[in-house]
């Protein structure tokens, strides 16, 4: 999504980046009701403790969570139901390789309106053991360390 124009962030999957390596990540569709549109594009949408499963053949992702449509009333929808996402078969193949071979993870990073539609990037992910983590909090001290000397320094 990085330097796309007529692309809207509606949500951040900030703890995948925290607990997981983006190795790869691509761009789906995501099959939305009508008034589970009208409620994302209010932002009421959590991807926090959500992933993606391969099921048949097709990519499903489930645990995001999006808030029913306060106007919504019968129509509106279980807001952690299973939705399907929109991509390629030879992506599907792709990724149910990578899930199979290196034991990877396929998280949601985040959810955009890309043209109007809403898009979802997809991570092809490896777990972090707690010593990764441990490191990269150590190299973001430092950084931070390291800039408030040079900003220190230019007074």
């Amino acid at each position: 999504m990085a330097g796309q124009e007529n692309s809207k962030l509606i949500a951040v999957n900030r703890k995948a980046r925290h607990d997981y390596f983006v190795m790869e990540a691509m761009e789906a569709g995501v099959e939305l009701v009508g008034t589970e549109v009208k409620s994302i594009r209010t932002g009421a949408v959590n991807l926090k403790d959500s992933w993606v499963e391969i099921d048949g053949g097709e990519l499903y992702v489930l645990g995001m969570h999006i808030s029913p449509y306060e106007k919504g009333n019968i129509f509106n929808r279980d807001p952690v139901r299973k939705r399907k996402l929109l991509v390629h078969k030879r992506e599907i193949k792709h990724l149910q390789e990578q899930q199979k071979l290196q034991g990877y993870t396929l998280i949601p990073l985040q959810l955009y309106f890309k043209r109007g539609k809403v898009k979802l990037e997809l991570g092809v992910c490896k777990g972090k053991k707690l010593y990764d983590k441990r490191a990269d909090m150590a190299a973001r001290e430092a950084k931070r360390d390291i800039d408030r000397a040079m900003k220190e320094q230019r007074r």
